[in-house]
């Protein structure tokens, strides 16, 4: 399943083009080539005797790599193609795509092959909503390469585009004017370099490295590959996904401009190549019994970023963790806040859940101990500036009224936290979740203030302080007459009652009454919220329930991963065997590569998930999904120095078995099999 878009990424820098291979930029959606939030190519087009090419076959070899085949015009039962074109193209910093022209017929040919050249030099949030530039174009013919250009004041970025053969260059493109004899091929190859101020590579600039070759980055993805737990399995769909989450994590890993800090996961492709706090959190969490580095430069890069002053324009506090770091031309001119911005009330009680959790996998009590500090900060913040309205709940509301976010939970679009009848909830809000997870982090950060900061009083503050919201929480949230708690309560105390997916994150969190859980579980599974696929993030019935709605009934995979995982913690195997089975079944329609999300239909109208339009593919926590269902389904829990095992596999997945899972233990294996269903 395709949305007729072509992916190329390595880290910061990144291509989407049409399935011909070309680039054409609509001025709402980001095709082009892209490095640091701003577009280096906008236009690249490939004619034959003034003819654009159509597609024959694609090749999608890796994430950083991949072949088109094209002819300037289709086959038909009377007419053979007498010319074809193989682009054979790849990402690593700069962009670079082998042309290869084949003539077919047994006498010369003379062609005109011409390449379409153009930059916006867009900004990522200029193409969302677009805007007039205040900066100034320039294009130059240097040296047999095609500059171009923009400035505005100290910021500058330009694309210079070489060819290895001589062509005529003009300000849109270059054209060579060649004869291939017969049967032959002509071969020339095109680089295209990303530049910043000074005319230095983009990427050596900011990161301090240059871009790297083919052969390097395959290396370096075939060294993940090897160091990564090996997994056999019955289910080939599993298989797949496993791979290919293993790769794109590799690939989404994006190199913030701090010194020392590499491989924190960013966020997606193509709207989210950047350093989001949620989500990298989120995603680290998930990889960390596959690759725990991500955990630990996310740590670390999230430490060095933590908020401490006020600041309503970034959304800045003491102790916050960042929600979005960005570096275009609307960041570096104060039009937008995310350099960084820090609008989202989860990432805090995040950062302390992972810090602890990647110490029960690892051991590393160093990083616990060096991060103390910002650790008690981030507590510290749950406290004094995420509860606004001084009753023990974690609540948000925008301080920076032009720019900010309305919602700053994980669903962060304008209209998802609503009643039963489609109203929106009053400001402030306190969504449910967020109590979970600052139930979990207080939790947590006792743990670590016992057992590494030698502060056994706070420890015990902390979990008292958790006892108390677990009690608050359980008498203010639930909704009688449904049995489920409300997805929030809105700026006058009122339970916000529509039933939604947020419920589940209760589960992983901890903060539902034992007695409760069973209501959970049956309307997380139930028909309203469970598609046959996944569970919906809005239960069929509410009042804006809309199965291609971003947060209001679509299906989003990582949310139905931490969903089954909470399942698991509170015993419900099948029903988080079911979840899982779910979400890989629908891997196999995506190639094993889950987007951001896809449509809440139900499974016996559709037959198939339905993508939702403008999913990101691939997104971190989306890419993190079948690690963690792998986890859940073989019940996968460190235990001080041991990793123990759980398993609980469906039927359909029959036997699986993960070998060499790298933790405090060693390497250690895991293994399951499903039981026969009874009749």
């Amino acid at each position: 399943m395709s949305d007729g878009l072509i992916r190329l990424l390595d880290g910061n820098t990144f291509v989407v083009s049409e399935e011909t291979g070309d680039i054409d930029a609509s001025p709402t959606f980001p095709t082009g080539f892209f490095s640091f939030d701003t577009r280096f190519l906008s236009k690249w087009i490939l004619s034959i005797n003034d003819q654009r090419v159509n597609v024959l076959t694609i090749e999608e070899i890796e994430y950083f790599e991949s072949r088109f085949v094209v002819v300037p015009t289709l086959p038909t039962s009377r007419l053979d193609v007498s010319v074809s074109a193989i682009r054979e193209r790849c990402i690593g910093g700069s962009f670079t795509e082998r042309l290869t022209v084949i003539n077919h017929e047994p006498e010369p040919v003379d062609l005109r092959i011409r390449i379409d050249v153009e930059s916006d030099f867009a900004d990522l949030f200029e193409i969302k909503d677009v805007r007039n530039k205040k900066g100034t174009y320039y294009t130059r013919m240097d040296g047999g390469c095609l500059l171009l250009g923009y400035q505005r004041e100290g910021f500058r970025r330009e694309t210079l585009v070489s060819s290895t053969v001589p062509g005529r260059i003009d300000e849109r493109g270059l054209t060579y004017h060649v004869r291939i004899g017969p049967r032959g091929q002509w071969i020339t190859d095109l680089h295209v370099r990303a530049l910043g101020l000074g005319g230095r590579d983009l990427r050596e600039s900011l990161e301090g490295r240059p871009g790297r070759t083919k052969e390097q980055i395959r290396q370096d993805l075939d060294d993940r590959l090897a160091a990564a737990p090996r997994l056999t399995c019955d289910s080939p769909t599993l298989a797949m996904a496993y791979r290919r989450s293993l790769a794109d994590l590799h690939a989404l890993r994006f190199s913030p401009l701090t010194a020392g800090v590499h491989a924190v996961p960013a966020a997606g492709l193509p709207w989210f190549m950047a350093i989001f706090g949620r989500d990298s959190i989120f995603a680290s969490i998930q990889a960390l019994p596959f690759a725990s580095d991500f955990a630990a430069t996310t740590l670390r890069m999230l430490t060095l970023r933590q908020g401490a002053v006020l600041d309503d324009f970034r959304e800045e506090e003491p102790g916050k963790i960042l929600h979005e770091m960005r570096y275009g031309e609307t960041a570096g001119f104060e039009e937008q806040p995310h350099l960084p911005y820090y609008g989202s009330a989860d990432s805090t009680p995040l950062y302390v859940i992972l810090l602890d959790e990647y110490e029960r996998w690892t051991g590393d009590a160093a990083a616990v101990r060096l991060l103390e500090r910002s650790a008690r900060a981030a507590l510290d913040w749950i406290d004094e500036y995420g509860d606004i309205m001084g009753d023990g709940y974690v609540w948000y509301q925008r301080r920076n009224e032009r720019n900010g976010l309305e919602n700053q939970c994980w669903k962060d679009s304008w209209d998802s936290i609503s009643f039963r009848d489609g109203r929106l909830a009053s400001l402030p809000r306190a969504t449910c979740e967020l109590q979970g997870y600052a139930y979990d982090a207080k939790i947590r950060g006792a743990r670590l203030a016992r057992e590494f900061w030698n502060d056994p009083a706070y420890a015990d503050r902390l979990e008292r302080e958790a006892a108390e919201l677990k009690q608050r929480f359980n008498r203010d949230f639930w909704i009688s007459d449904g049995e489920y708690y409300a997805l929030a309560l809105d700026g006058d105390g009122r339970q916000v009652d529509a039933l939604s997916s947020n419920i589940g994150h209760l589960l992983w969190s901890g903060i539902v009454e034992e007695s409760r859980a069973g209501k959970i579980a049956e309307h997380l599974l139930g028909p309203r919220l469970y598609s046959g696929w996944g569970v919906r993030t809005l239960a069929t019935g509410e009042g804006r329930y809309n199965p291609i709605g971003y947060h209001v009934g679509t299906i989003w995979p990582f949310d139905n991963a931490f969903i089954a995982w909470g399942l698991r913690r509170y015993g419900f195997d099948q029903e988080a065997g079911r979840i899982a089975e779910g979400i890989i079944e629908a891997a196999e329609y995506f190639d094993g590569r889950l987007p951001e999300a896809f449509g809440g239909y139900d499974r016996t109208l559709t037959r198939y998930p339905v993508l939702y339009p403008t999913a990101c593919s691939p997104q971190a926590w989306s890419t993190g999904t079948p690690l963690l269902l792998l986890r859940t389904m073989l019940g996968m829990e460190p235990r001080g120095e041991y990793l123990v095992t759980r398993p609980a596999v469906p039927a359909s997945m029959g036997r699986i078995e993960l070998l060499h899972i790298p933790g405090r233990w060693g390497r250690a294996s895991a293994f399951g099999r499903a039981r026969p269903e009874r009749r």
